[in-house]
């Protein structure tokens, strides 16, 4: 079952991206804020939909959790908003990359220090160093996207320059 969970959580991974990518582009032509607000409306839809067929918890009980929790609804949609201002400008991997460091040190910080009831694990040499290699990695992906738009840039100045001639 685990097996199957990991399979799961890596198509989310591929649909993840290329929602970022296609909210990306489809920004550009009617907003940033106006593409989160229609990914959010569509998603809203589609899981009314699957609550009416599936679901099997309570949603009244929304009104009983301690408030600090209804916070999570704003940081998922500060996450994507942020993404879909992102993509444009640094690219889909410099974006995920950045999404996935941000998630991992945030995450190494809960389970250092236990923060909304979740397990206490240390922050020990392997996670630190796996935390910089990330790091690393999306600094060397951001340094590459840079210097290939920045070639693609120059190709089309020169393809400019050879049309006015």
């Amino acid at each position: 079952m685990d097996i199957l969970m990991i399979l799961f959580t890596l198509f989310g991974g591929i649909t993840l991206s290329a929602q970022s990518s296609i909210n990306g582009t489809f920004s550009r032509k009617v907003g940033t804020i106006e593409t989160t607000l229609l990914t959010f409306l569509t998603g809203t839809l589609f899981l009314a939909i699957f609550i009416i067929f599936f679901g099997q918890g309570n949603i009244l009980a929304i009104l009983d959790v301690p408030k600090w929790q209804l916070s999570a609804a704003f940081l998922g949609t500060m996450y994507l908003l942020l993404t879909v201002m992102a993509v444009p400008r640094i690219g889909v991997i410099a974006t995920n990359i950045a999404g996935i460091v941000g998630q991992l040190v945030i995450g190494v910080l809960i389970d250092h220090f236990g923060w909304f009831n979740s397990l206490v694990i240390s922050l020990d040499m392997k996670r630190a160093f796996a935390l910089l290699f990330m790091i690393i990695a999306l600094y060397f992906i951001y340094k590459g996207n840079k210097r290939s738009s920045e070639q693609t840039d120059a190709q089309y100045l020169n393809k400019q320059k050879a049309v006015n001639r």
